[in-house]
C-alpha cells in the first residue's frame, strides 16, 4: 500500500464510524473511495453525482439549511454527510453549501450499503442521529455503575410493596397513634375520601402533641402537615433521594396519576444506595457551631466521588450538593439570627450562579445577595451587614470561597430593598451595556434560599414580564451569549489551551458547560419561564414553543454529556487528592468519547447559529 493510500487508512481508523470496522476491510476501503474538491459556495451534496455517494470531508466545511434557509448542522474534518444515500424523502431535507473550500473521500452508496450489511457496529451509526448517539453515549456512561447504585434506574413505585396505611382527618391523635404502632410504621397519610388531605410522622406526635400538651383526643388535623410533596410512581430513586435532601424530609408520598399508592422513605431508598446526602443535610440542621458545619462540608468531595463512581450524572450531581449548599446557607442564617437576634424587617436570602441552578459541583465559589423589605430603615443596614458577614465568611471556611467579583451579601450594593432591586433590573433591562450584561449571567439566575416572607416572588414576577416583552434586551443577550463558543478550530478539532499550568487541555466548563446554560437563560427570559435549572429551563421552552422540542431534548443530551464528562474529571482529581478544576485532556477520553464531545460541540454551535439568526444578534455584538 503506497503513502496516500495509508494517509487515507488512517484517517478512516482514527474518525468513528471507520473506527468500527475490522483492520483488514480499513487495509482494502481506501482503494474503494474516491477523492473530490470542491471550491467555497458550491452546493453540497452534489446534484449531479453518478454513481451517488456517502461523503467524508478531510479538509473544509459544509453549512446545511433547510427548507426555510435556517442553519441546521455543520460538517467539517471528519464528518459524515450520508444524504444522497438516504432514502427520500427523508435524504431530501437539506440542502448545503461549502463555506470554505472542501476537500472530501467519497465511497458509492452501494459500497456502504454492503459495509452496513456486513458490520453491525458500523451500521449503528448511520441509524442514529447526533442526538440519539449523544443519548446513548450518557446511557452507556451511567448505565454501568458500581454495585449498590440501583437509584439511577429504579422507580419508586416498584418500591411500595404494601398498602398506605390511612386515617382521616377527624380520627383522633391517640388512635392514630395506635394505628401506626399496631402497623409498625413512622408515618401515616391522612386522607380525606380519595383525596390527600396530610401526613402525620413520629416526630409530630412529638413535637406537635406531646411536647406541647395537647390533649391526644384532639382530630388528628390539628397536628399533620397538609402541604405535601409528592411524587408519581415513575419517578426514579435518585430523584426522589434528590426531593427528600433539598426539603430536609424523610418521607414522599407516591401517586399514580392523583391516586395515592404508598409512601416512599429513605429506609426504603437505603436498600438501593446510601442515602450520604440525606444524611448529610439532617447532621447540617443539628449543628450548632460553624466549626460543625465545616467538619461537615469537608465530606461534599467524597460525596461527588462516591455519586460520580455510582453512575450519577452531572444533574443527579448538581441537584444533590445544591441541596447541601442551601441546607449549610439556612444554618448559617439561622446561627447568625441567634447570635444577632431577631431581624428588624423580613428579608430574603437569595443565591445566583450554580447554585441558583442547582448545577454546583464540590466547593465552588458563592454568589448572593440579601433582598430586605422596603419598609427597613437605614440604621437597619447594620444588623444586615453582620447577618451577611456571618453568612459569607461560614461559607467560606465551608470551602465556597469568596466570589472573585464580589458578589456577595457583604457587599452593600447587594444588600438592598425591594424597590432598590426592582431598579437594578430595570436599568440592566432598558440599558444592556456590557456590564448589565455580565451581570445578567448571575441575576438572571437568582432563587431564595430562605424567604420566609415571600419577598423575592414580587420581584421574579416583574422581571420576567419586563424580559418577554423587550425584544431588544433579549437580542442583546444572544449576542453577548455567542462569544463563548465550543472550542473548535478552522478545521473544527478540539481547540486546546498551549502552554502555562493547563498546556495541552481545554476548560469543559466556560467552553462546553457555560453556552448551553447561556442558551437555556435565554430561551427561559424570551419566554417569561421562572425556571432556573438549565435542563428545567430547556424542558419548559419546549412546551412553552420558545424552543423546539427535538432542540431542548439534543440540548439537554449535550449538556449532560458535557456535564458528567466534567464532573468524572473532577471525580478522578479528588480520589487522588487533587484540587478539582475544569481543564480536561482530551487524553483523558478514548476515541468514541472525543467523537461525542465533538458531536455535542457542534450541536451547540448550530444552535448558537440558529438563535443569533433569530434575533440578528450581529447588530447587537
Amino acid at each position: 500500500m503506497n503513502i496516500e493510500l495509508i494517509e487515507i487508512r488512517d484517517f478512516l481508523a482514527s474518525h468513528p464510524p471507520f473506527d468500527q470496522l475490522p483492520q483488514d476491510t480499513l487495509e482494502r476501503l481506501p482503494r474503494r473511495l474516491s477523492v473530490r474538491y470542491f471550491r467555497r459556495g458550491t452546493p453540497f451534496p452534489p446534484e449531479t453525482a453518478d454513481p451517488p455517494c456517502v461523503y467524508l470531508l478531510r479538509r473544509g466545511a459544509v453549512e446545511l439549511r433547510d427548507a426555510q434557509g435556517e442553519l441546521v448542522g455543520k460538517l467539517a474534518e471528519g464528518d459524515l454527510c450520508d444524504m444522497p444515500c438516504r432514502p427520500t424523502p427523508e435524504g431530501g431535507g437539506y440542502r448545503g453549501n461549502t463555506s470554505e473550500d472542501t476537500l472530501v473521500y467519497a465511497l458509492p452508496c452501494s459500497e456502504l450499503a454492503d459495509l452496513r450489511a456486513h458490520h453491525a457496529a458500523f451500521a449503528e451509526h448511520f441509524d442514529q442521529s447526533i442526538s440519539s448517539r449523544l443519548r446513548k453515549a450518557l446511557n452507556i456512561m451511567v448505565d454501568a455503575p458500581a454495585a449498590g447504585t440501583g437509584l439511577m434506574t429504579v422507580q419508586i413505585g416498584s418500591m411500595i410493596n404494601r398498602t398506605p396505611i390511612v386515617a382521616t382527618p377527624d380520627t383522633s391523635i391517640r388512635e392514630a397513634a395506635q394505628v401506626m404502632s399496631e402497623h409498625r410504621v413512622s408515618s401515616l397519610l391522612i386522607m380525606e375520601g380519595d383525596r390527600l388531605a396530610g401526613m402525620i410522622t413520629d416526630r409530630d406526635l412529638r413535637s406537635r402533641c406531646v411536647a406541647v400538651g395537647l390533649s391526644t383526643d384532639r382530630p388528628v388535623r390539628e397536628i399533620m402537615t397538609g402541604k405535601l410533596q409528592t411524587a408519581q410512581v415513575g419517578t426514579l430513586g435518585f430523584q426522589a433521594l434528590i426531593t427528600m435532601t433539598r426539603l430536609n424530609v424523610h418521607h414522599l408520598p407516591v401517586l399514580d396519576g392523583e391516586r395515592v399508592v404508598g409512601l416512599i422513605s429513605t429506609t426504603d431508598l437505603t436498600r438501593f444506595q446510601s442515602a450520604n446526602a440525606v444524611y448529610l443535610v439532617g447532621d447540617i440542621h443539628r449543628a450548632t457551631s460553624i466549626e460543625t458545619l465545616v467538619q461537615i462540608s469537608a465530606k461534599i468531595p467524597e460525596l461527588q466521588v462516591h455519586l460520580v463512581n455510582g453512575g450519577a450524572t452531572a444533574n443527579h450531581v448538581g441537584q444533590a450538593i445544591s441541596a447541601i449548599t442551601d441546607a449549610i446557607t439556612q444554618r448559617l442564617l439561622a446561627l447568625a439570627e441567634a447570635d444577632l437576634g431577631s431581624p428588624p424587617a423580613p428579608y430574603a436570602w437569595i443565591v445566583g450562579g450554580s447554585q441558583a441552578r442547582r448545577e454546583q459541583s464540590s466547593h465552588s465559589d458563592q454568589d448572593n445577595a440579601l433582598l430586605i423589605a422596603d419598609h427597613a430603615k437605614p440604621d437597619d443596614d447594620a444588623y444586615f451587614a453582620a447577618l451577611a458577614k456571618i453568612v459569607n465568611d461560614g461559607l467560606d471556611a465551608c470551602g465556597f470561597v469568596y466570589c472573585p467579583g464580589d458578589v456577595m451579601a457583604s457587599n452593600p450594593r447587594w444588600r438592598q430593598p425591594l424597590r432598590i432591586w426592582h431598579k437594578y433590573f430595570t436599568n440592566w433591562i432598558l440599558k444592556p451595556d456590557p456590564m448589565s450584561l455580565m451581570l445578567a449571567n448571575v441575576f438572571f439566575d437568582l432563587r431564595a434560599v430562605y424567604d420566609p416572607a415571600d419577598l423575592f416572588a414580587d420581584l421574579q414576577e416583574r422581571v420576567l414580564e419586563r424580559c418577554k416583552a423587550n425584544r431588544i434586551f433579549i437580542a442583546y443577550m444572544v449576542a453577548n451569549a455567542l462569544k463563548y463558543r465550543p472550542p473548535l478550530g478552522f478545521f473544527r478539532n478540539i481547540v486546546l489551551i498551549q502552554g502555562g499550568d493547563h498546556d495541552h487541555t481545554f476548560d469543559i466548563k466556560h467552553k462546553g458547560i457555560v453556552p448551553i446554560v447561556d442558551l437555556a437563560r435565554i430561551y427561559a427570559l424570551s419566554g417569561g419561564l421562572s425556571e432556573t435549572n438549565t435542563i428545567e429551563r430547556l424542558g419548559s421552552a419546549a412546551e412553552s414553543g420558545t424552543l423546539s422540542k427535538d432542540g431542548a431534548a439534543n440540548l439537554t443530551d449535550a449538556i449532560e454529556l458535557v456535564g458528567t464528562l466534567r464532573m468524572r474529571h473532577q471525580a478522578n482529581q479528588l480520589a487522588h487528592g487533587q484540587p478539582a478544576d475544569n481543564f480536561l485532556s482530551p487524553d483523558e477520553l478514548s476515541p468514541l468519547e472525543r467523537g461525542h464531545l465533538k458531536d455535542a460541540f457542534l450541536l451547540i454551535n448550530t444552535m448558537q447559529e440558529s438563535l443569533g439568526q433569530r434575533y440578528q444578534a450581529g447588530r447587537f455584538a
